[in-house]
Parts: C-alpha cells; structure tokens; sequence
C-alpha cells in the first residue's frame, strides 16, 4: 500500500522563524528550553513538521492496515493553552519511566504526548530524562 497523505511532514520552515513568531514572550522562551533540551538528547537539528511541530530526527512507520509514513522521532509544540511534548510513549512502557512520570511535575498524558501548561510546573532534569528514555525507544523499535 502506499503512503497515504499525511498533513503532518516535515516543512522547510525554518525552525528559528517558527520560534520567533510565537506570539506568547514567555512561550517562546520555554520554547527555546525544550529546543536545547531535545538538541542535547537527540544530537539532531530540528525540523518543523506541518505547521506548528518542531521534530528531531525521523522514522518511516507501518500499521497492521497497511498504512505507512514518516514521523519525527521525538517533537513538541509551543501551544498556546499547553505545551506538547511528542513521542513519550517508552517511559509510560517500563517502572523507571513510570517512576519519572509521578516525579515530573503537574502534567497531563496523551498516548505517546506529554502536555503542561507552563514548564515552571515540571523538572527539567526529569524531564530530559524521559527525553533519554523516549529517545532510546523510538531508536530501539526504529532502527535506521
């Protein structure tokens, strides 16, 4: 089957532009630490992905259905309501991850996202951990 049309790929937006438009001061400075968080962790420049993920590295995906595309490996959004942090799905997978996430701070869980209203309400150090942890997953289940 071929890869159906995803509105999620990556743009050639550049990434530095997205950041300074984000309307919110204190957004983008938040912004630019989870930038620098997810740089240190993936060693990967960013890329936007759609209109308003900034994705580090990429994977190519295949559903049972037969659907098929590709992904960033690790990514978030500077939302106005949230900040979303995607592609957390392997530390909710083991106890150290599961331990991370009651340590993290105040957030709330999607599958495979992490959201938070302001990044005062979380721990950066656990936070780059669980970064780590995502970041080892996706590579492990993912190989290039």
């Amino acid at each position: 089957m071929a890869k159906a049309e995803l509105k999620t790929t990556a743009t050639e937006v550049r990434v530095a532009d997205f950041l300074a438009a984000v309307p919110d001061p204190s957004r983008r400075e938040e912004a630019a630490v989870i930038d620098a968080l997810l740089r240190k962790v993936t060693g990967c420049e960013p890329k936007m992905w759609g209109p308003s993920i900034i994705g580090y590295g990429s994977y190519n995906y295949k559903y049972d259905s037969g659907r098929e595309g590709t992904m960033c490996r690790a990514g978030f959004s500077p939302r106005k309501a949230e900040l979303v942090i995607y592609a957390m799905g392997g530390p909710a997978e083991s106890a150290e991850g599961e331990a991370l996430l009651a340590r993290l701070g105040k957030h709330k869980r999607g599958k495979g996202c992490l959201y938070f209203r302001k990044l005062a309400d979380v721990d950066l150090a656990v936070l780059e951990q669980l970064f780590v942890i995502s970041w080892q997953t996706m590579n492990a289940r993912y190989p290039d």
